[in-house]
């Protein structure tokens, strides 16, 4: 196994993957239930993906969200098939360091993907369960949101406050799920953030040097950059959807604009001026990069 020492310690640049130990001579016959295994997952959740796309009854919820954990493992599948086939059919074990961290992501992700899926349908089961006389109006799609000829959206891109506010018809519920979904996730992580900056100030506060406290404050400035910048344009931009008919459509639309663009375009900046370490680096690339008379 390759690796590289740095002054961090001992770091791999490629990994061995064993397979199954203890069969490794018998790896081409492992292999068969393995190919079995990898046609049955696409070849089944493919089916039914195909089925619930092209079967207008089957468009409702408890089939949507069946497909969507049909798609969730054929997903997780298909980032396992290129080392397992790979070790069992070709005898290839060896993986880069960051092959294997992208592999990592991928099944974790989807898997948490996937989590999510199962909770969405055992509450979709909850409420067909104990409020079938509600289910249709709160889950199934024959009640979904009517347009009544608009179709311009005040953005550049799609948004979801944008698009529910064209519709002529009921979308209290829109609403609702807009906000438990914004709560549940960036309302949360922003909660934490503050969490943990209360516990960075507690923490800089008991430092008893000023130039310390200096320094503390320092390491944090472009991270508190980078949350302002992400987070004032989302609320700002919520708050001016909520309030659409007492506010400019220009600065709806500058807004969101600034939403979309301000992180991405503000956060290099930030980091390359408040970060000795990359503001070093970049100039040596340029340094090395200027040609020599």
């Amino acid at each position: 196994m390759k690796n590289s020492n740095n002054s961090s310690g001992f770091l791999p640049t490629t990994l061995i993957l064993v397979g199954i130990p203890g069969l490794e001579a018998e790896h081409l016959w492992v292999s068969i239930p393995f190919c079995l295994i990898y046609i049955i997952i696409f070849l089944g959740n493919g089916i039914i993906l195909h089925v619930i796309r092209t079967d207008v009854a089957l468009h409702q919820p408890m089939y949507l969200f069946l497909a969507m954990l049909a798609l969730a493992e054929v997903g997780v599948s298909a980032s396992t098939l290129p080392t397992v086939l790979g070790i069992f059919l070709f005898g290839n074990t060896e993986i880069s360091f960051e092959a294997c961290l992208l592999q990592m992501f991928s099944i974790h992700s989807l898997s948490i993907m996937e989590s999510a899926v199962l909770l969405a349908m055992s509450l979709d089961r909850f409420v067909a369960i104990y409020s079938p006389l509600h289910y249709t109006a709160i889950l199934t799609l024959p009640r979904r949101l009517s347009f009544c000829g608009h179709n311009a959206l005040s953005h550049s891109y799609c948004l979801h406050p944008n698009l529910i506010y064209l519709s002529c018809g009921n979308i209290s519920v829109n609403n609702i799920y807009g906000i438990f979904i914004v709560t549940s996730t960036f309302g949360l992580d922003l909660l934490l953030i503050v969490i943990s900056y209360g516990l960075i100030l507690h923490t800089v506060l008991g430092i008893a040097t000023g130039e310390g406290r200096k320094k503390a404050f320092n390491t944090c400035g472009s991270h508190i950059c980078a949350v302002l910048a992400y987070y004032v344009p989302m609320i700002s931009l919520s708050i001016l959807h909520r309030l659409r008919h007492r506010v400019s459509p220009l600065l709806q639309a500058m807004m969101a604009s600034a939403y979309l663009f301000f992180p991405p375009v503000i956060n290099p900046i930030v980091y390359s001026i408040k970060t000795k370490e990359i503001r070093g680096a970049i100039f040596r690339m340029l340094s090395e990069k200027r040609p020599r008379v």
